[in-house]
């Protein structure tokens, strides 16, 4: 099984490092069947970040077909400023995704039943804006809840949602979160514990799912 981390211009270094190395470690733990690898849409090349000039290599292309997980990260950059006067704030930089070579790709892998498309904190905002999301529950960072509804998105104030084939966590640091319940989804809840006792982290709130009973008082 595969997880590919997508990397693309701008991105938040955080969205792609926690999640890797969570799932590099689950990987460690499974004797290496999951193969873990930083990809782009355009082949290996170099992807500057959103943050300090930091730059992350992809050494692969990202293949809607391999079977499961591609993870999308979110954007960092200012929040604030004129986009007119070429400040590129995030959500600038997250419509920008769209029009980029890895919305298509995007939009294949979550049509393949093999797949699991899965977003750290503005990478559902990146899918939403980029229409690919519509209708689905996923929830973003905080600041970006209100635009990820506004884009047709039943966006859920949890730290991760699970929507089957589309798997979302909310800021930064949750992309520890949502590699701990990809281990535990995938190879249970042995694996997702061992991970967290390596990196002495232990998950936050409870992995929501549109199932069960609805309550009564909220």
């Amino acid at each position: 099984m595969y997880a590919q981390i997508v990397l693309f211009d701008g991105f938040d270094p955080l969205d792609v490092i926690a999640p890797f190395e969570v799932l590099a470690a689950g990987s460690d733990a499974v004797g290496g069947e999951l193969i873990v690898d930083l990809v782009s849409a355009e082949g290996p090349r170099a992807v500057l970040s959103g943050t300090r000039g930091l730059v992350l290599n992809a050494t692969a292309r990202l293949d809607p077909t391999r079977p499961g997980y591609v993870v999308v990260p979110g954007v960092s950059g200012p929040t604030v400023g004129d986009p007119d006067e070429g400040v590129e704030t995030i959500p600038v930089l997250l419509a920008r995704f769209g029009d980029t070579d890895a919305a298509p790709l995007l939009r294949q892998a979550l049509r393949n039943p093999a797949v699991t498309v899965a977003a750290v904190c503005g990478g559902s905002l990146a899918l939403a804006m980029a229409g690919l999301i519509e209708e689905r529950h996923a929830v973003t960072h905080v600041q970006g809840m209100d635009m990820l509804e506004a884009t047709g998105v039943h966006a859920v104030p949890a730290r991760v949602v699970d929507d089957g084939d589309l798997v979302s966590a909310g800021g930064v640091t949750s992309g520890l979160d949502l590699g701990l319940h990809i281990l535990e989804r995938e190879y249970g809840p042995r694996i997702a514990h061992a991970v967290e006792a390596l990196f002495e982290y232990e998950r936050r709130g409870t992995v929501w799912r549109n199932s069960g009973r609805q309550p009564v008082v909220v």
